[in-house]
């Protein structure tokens, strides 16, 4: 298993930045290769990817959720094996840093070699600028879920 982690500071208040990664729908915006993220319930997503030319399906857990601090997931179908957890620090009134760190297991031969040749890291240090210009230039959030969930719920 690979673990990523990337950081970026958005010139936007904490709350802002947390609500925005809450509207999981709208990562198509920013994340490089994602298709469509379908939100099922307050814990459950479907995930459509395209990397490479290789199409996945997965659905991911929310497995917890503070706001304005963190959202901890896995995935829980689908043959993408991967976990992670979003951090959220506000630096001042006006400035939050945002950091991801992924643990992700490769699957088929293409993907273990993309992951030796750092592509994985690329990618997510990529999806993490985006969204710093994705949130910046909005200057807002489209949306916001504050529901909190508690690992074991």
């Amino acid at each position: 298993m690979s673990t990523v982690k990337e950081s970026v500071e958005v010139e936007v208040p904490l709350h802002t930045a947390y609500n925005q990664w809450t509207q999981f729908e709208t990562f198509p915006d920013f994340m490089e290769g994602v298709e469509e993220v379908r939100q099922l319930d307050d814990r459950h997503n479907h995930w459509t990817t395209k990397i490479g030319g290789i199409r996945r399906e997965f659905d991911t857990e929310i497995v917890d959720q503070l706001p304005d601090e963190r959202i901890t997931w896995r995935t829980t179908t689908g043959d993408t094996t991967q976990r992670g957890t979003v951090r959220f620090q506000r630096m001042d009134d006006m400035h939050t840093r945002v950091e991801l760190v992924m643990d992700v297991e490769p699957s088929g031969a293409a993907e273990k070699v993309a992951d030796l040749l750092g592509t994985l890291d690329r990618r997510v240090k990529g999806d993490m600028k985006r969204f710093k210009q994705y949130i910046e230039q909005r200057g807002d959030e489209s949306g916001a879920w504050r529901g909190r969930i508690k690992p074991g719920d």
